[in-house]
């Protein structure tokens, strides 16, 4: 493990235990500053989120909700929110029992629809602080009994081992200050499936779906949902880059860059790449064959504010085998070594075929920032301490708490600083990317030596837009 593996590792590991509750009395404190900010942006947040609930009582157990969220000690259950409403005088007297049960009532049994919230958060995200890209990620919540709905044996691949617990997919809203979740759809199978009226309110079908689908849909339908321009979306789900889902994405018009399989078969369409005409090759061998063309490419480190990494980056055009002529395109295959020896360890997709290698590289680079987005903020607004077996409830109280994230986001001291990337290009025109050019010598030195964790000068390159 290298200097720079070790210092990532460090970095996350302080993350998680942070989020874990076992927090020096700084970060307490500073957790505590953040959370006073939040409770000054949430009535212009709610005010504007929640115009679609028609009754002023649902708006105000909505904000008080979200403010509960934000403010109540440990697991953020209905329970620990009423008893911080009642301890704050916000439950209007009747007591912390009176006000658990309406707020039960609230999640679990009224009949709000959340997707309006959901948009409604989306139109002031993008009003407040335009969209750069979307990711979509999953998300594992360990569950120990058999009282939560989507509960069930889970096989999660960000940590390649199998848990007990309910598995969602989460798209994630990143711009310069903000990167906050805006949509959510829970796994569910035929385990873990409630009954088919409480499943149709996802699905739309009362059928469970696939792990590939049931994420791939969800995404596609959030993007939908949320009513802003075309951005691309940053598929941060292993496993699912399949000719069915390049081809959902090209049917909806919406840009992807999605993580692909070193094992995922491709056929090479530039007759000057080594492997054209020899059928099908695994995408690390594409790579590994025009591993000479790589170039350096740096990028700002979202686990580092201010710091800055240099990667190899190679990519080449390939194309997704399809038996259906019709559905056969080209996409761009581009790879991310962070040492010259080794082997690619991040492999990507795009049909953005003409967009800039580097530019793609520092767009996927934003799934890096949702990572420690979810390390560290995801857990003290309670976005997986629901209970129940009411899909709707899951789905109001997710879609509460992704209130309550932004609100967290759009308050928190020094949140500009975070490392981001000016709107991404979505214009896909035909024709063929420039010839790439050989490493130069020097240049060749200062990537492996920003491979192996040394510190280097800045890489000057020219026409490469800072993402």
């Amino acid at each position: 493990m290298n200097a720079a593996t070790r210092t990532r590792t460090a970095d996350r590991t302080a993350a998680a235990r942070n989020a874990s509750g076992s927090r020096p009395a700084g970060t307490r404190a500073a957790a505590a500053a953040a959370a006073a900010g939040a409770e000054g942006a949430v009535g212009e947040l709610c005010s504007a989120v929640f115009a679609s609930l028609r009754r002023k009582d649902q708006r105000e157990r909505g904000r008080q909700y979200v403010q509960g969220l934000l403010t109540a000690e440990g697991r953020k259950s209905i329970r620990n929110i009423a008893l911080q409403l009642d301890r704050a005088g916000a439950a209007g007297g009747a007591g912390a029992a009176a006000a658990e049960q309406s707020l039960h009532h609230f999640i679990a049994a009224s009949t709000w629809d959340w997707q309006p919230i959901r948009t409604a958060l989306a139109e002031y995200l993008g009003r407040t602080a335009p969209l750069n890209a979307w990711v979509a990620q999953p998300m594992a919540i360990p569950k120990g009994g058999e009282h939560s709905v989507g509960a069930g044996h889970r096989f999660d691949p960000h940590r390649g081992q199998m848990f007990r617990g309910q598995q969602a997919f989460g798209l994630w809203y990143t711009s310069a200050p903000v990167v906050t979740p805006v949509g959510w759809r829970l796994f569910l199978d035929e385990e873990s499936a409630p009954a088919p009226s409480q499943d149709s309110v996802q699905v739309g079908t009362g059928e469970e779906e696939s792990y590939a689908g049931c994420a791939v849909s969800g995404v596609l339908n959030a993007v939908r949902e949320a009513r802003l321009p075309v951005r691309p979306v940053v598929l941060d789900v292993r496993d699912i880059a399949t000719r069915s889902t390049l081809h959902r994405f090209a049917e909806a018009r919406v840009p992807l860059v999605a993580r692909i399989g070193a094992e995922a078969r491709l056929l090479v369409t530039d007759p000057r790449v080594p492997g054209f005409g020899a059928g099908t090759m695994a995408a690390r061998d594409v790579l590994q064959n025009v591993r000479g063309l790589r170039m350096p490419v740096e990028w700002p480190d979202p686990e580092v504010p201010g710091a800055r990494r240099t990667s190899l980056v190679a990519a080449v055009r390939v194309m997704v085998p399809d038996p259906a002529p019709g559905r056969r395109r080209e996409v761009l295959l581009f790879g991310e070594w962070e040492a010259a020896r080794r082997l690619p360890t991040q492999l990507w997709v795009t049909d953005m075929v003409r967009t800039d290698p580097g530019a793609l590289v520092r767009m996927t680079k934003t799934a890096l920032r949702v990572s420690a987005a979810s390390a560290a903020s995801v857990q003290r607004v309670g976005m997986r301490d629901f209970s129940g077996r009411s899909l709707p409830g899951w789905h109001r109280h997710v879609t509460l708490a992704s209130v309550a994230h932004a609100a967290l986001c759009l308050a928190a001291p020094g949140a500009a600083e975070l490392p981001a990337a000016p709107p991404a290009p979505v214009s896909r025109p035909a024709g063929r990317t420039p010839d790439a050019v050989p490493v130069p010598v020097a240049a060749r030195a200062v990537a492996l030596a920003a491979a192996r964790g040394q510190r280097t000068a800045a890489v000057r390159r020219p026409a490469l837009a800072a993402l």
